[in-house]
């Protein structure tokens, strides 16, 4: 669950004056862990370690040297995170990539989801340049017209067929 920038400054604030973490935990219900972080992230970075960072892409060599930190030298994941300023659940992904397909499973992918709106957009038109050309793109324009009405009329023909075996009658539209 994200906590707000005041959230959290509030619950560190109230760790710097002397109150416990676990109560803290309970009244604000965030796990001990991330109230440590927190006051971690505070002690390193001050107001600007409480703040979410903005979004960057980190390089496979970066990505493999943080999980090998903390596989084959056993850094904690609350060291590595507070050190990098890298998102728990990230880390978590990178160490399960790692255990399963290895250091390779860290190479950029390719993007999921749908293509920036640039590559979807229609593409643009061009001018014909000859006399054939323009004729060709307007013939092609009418057949796809002509194709497009006997379709509308087909419908309707169905529709007003169906209609007396329903028992409507048809409407004006």
């Amino acid at each position: 669950m994200k906590y707000s920038y005041k959230v959290r400054l509030a619950i560190v604030k109230r760790v710097k004056q002397g109150e416990a973490i676990s109560h803290l935990s309970k009244a604000y219900s965030v796990s001990r862990n991330e109230i440590r972080e927190w006051v971690q992230m505070w002690d390193k970075y001050g107001c600007s370690g409480l703040k979410y960072q903005p979004h960057s892409r980190p390089t496979r060599a970066l990505k493999e040297k943080i999980v090998r930190l903390i596989l084959e030298r056993g850094g904690s994941l609350t060291q590595v995170r507070v050190e990098y300023r890298i998102c728990r659940t990230t880390l978590y992904c990178w160490v399960n990539t790692v255990r399963k397909y290895g250091y390779d499973g860290l190479e950029p992918s390719k993007r999921m989801g749908r293509p920036p709106k640039e590559i979807m957009g229609r593409p643009k038109k061009k001018e014909p340049q000859t006399e054939l050309e323009r004729l060709q793109a307007e013939n092609l324009r009418l057949r796809a017209e002509n194709a497009l009405l006997k379709k509308a009329k087909a419908l309707v023909e169905t529709k007003s067929a169906q209609e007396p075996q329903n028992g409507h009658e048809s409407s004006t539209n």
